[in-house]
């Protein structure tokens, strides 16, 4: 983990708004296994666990919280030979010990728990039609039990900002019923990831090609309200954070929420470097007080 330098607050403040950058680490590994980072799942208050689109995990020390370690895992006790694992999203239910992951392209979901000793697999058919490399990117277990999925491709061609999304009632792999929905966000931006706020609102993290050689990306965070969630309804976030790509930024994908102490809550976001040379894996640490982030 090797800390970089931060932009002046005079750069900062006009993009990050209530946010406040605490640090950002560029992380490295020789194990062949590492990068390619999708979602973002904490393990507790000190360490976290990395999920990459190629069906493998990362179990680290968050800087400041200890010696920079990290233990690294395959997928062959998850996925046979030929089966589908491109995971790109993933969300841990902590009151029954459950992980479940988003898989793009086989249009599945994957119900683990966080050691990923066995594994359940469902193919809804609220997301069957969801594509081949643009499936459920973003997901999240809230507070109530119910579980939200968002796709990242746009909802159609001519569309800039409406994406298609699904709720179910509970657990899909258990067999849990739920309904369609289209978000809408900031225009030009796919949702990569969300995590649930202490005080039940929704924060989502969203990316943007800038500009496709070398590949440059742009993100927002956004926020939203699940109560206002209904079958068929438009669902709707407001960018509350401008991850310019005049920023020190990647392409964003995985992103966590911890508590912090005093109100306010620890927002990690990590970079998926597609294993290739141009591209990093990033980590972002970000605090706010969530009252601060006004709907």
């Amino acid at each position: 983990m090797t800390p970089l330098a931060l932009p002046t607050p005079a750069i900062l403040r006009p993009h990050l708004g209530a946010f406040h950058l605490a640090g950002i680490w560029q992380l490295d590994s020789p194990v062949p296994r590492f990068g390619g980072y999708s979602a973002l799942v904490p393990v507790n208050r000190r360490r976290m666990m990395a999920i990459s689109d190629q069906g493998g995990r990362m179990l680290f020390n968050l800087p400041g919280k200890g010696e920079p370690n990290a233990k690294f895992g395959g997928s062959n006790r998850l996925f046979t030979k030929g089966r589908a694992r491109d995971i790109e999203s993933a969300t841990f239910d902590p009151a029954h010990k459950v992980l479940l992951m988003g898989l793009e392209g086989a249009n599945t979901i994957v119900s683990t728990d966080r050691r990923w000793r066995s594994a359940r697999e469902v193919a809804p058919a609220l997301i069957s039609g969801w594509g081949k490399n643009s499936g459920a990117e973003a997901m999240t277990w809230l507070q109530d039990g119910r579980v939200v999925l968002l796709r990242e491709a746009f909802a159609g061609y001519f569309d800039s900002d409406e994406h298609e999304a699904v709720m179910f009632d509970g657990n899909p792999v258990e067999g849990a019923k739920g309904h369609t929905f289209r978000f809408i966000g900031p225009a030009r931006f796919a949702p990569t990831d969300m995590a649930q706020m202490p005080d039940g609102r929704v924060l989502i993290l969203m990316r943007r090609l800038v500009w496709p050689m070398p590949q440059r990306f742009a993100g927002r965070l956004a926020i939203a309200d699940p109560r206002e969630i209904r079958p068929g309804g438009i669902w709707r976030a407001r960018a509350v954070a401008r991850l310019s790509s005049s920023l020190p930024v990647d392409n964003f994908e995985g992103m966590a929420i911890l508590p912090q102490g005093k109100g306010r809550i620890a927002v990690w976001i990590i970079s998926d470097d597609n294993k290739g040379a141009l591209q990093r894996t990033l980590l972002w640490k970000l605090t706010v007080d969530p009252k601060d982030l006004t709907r």
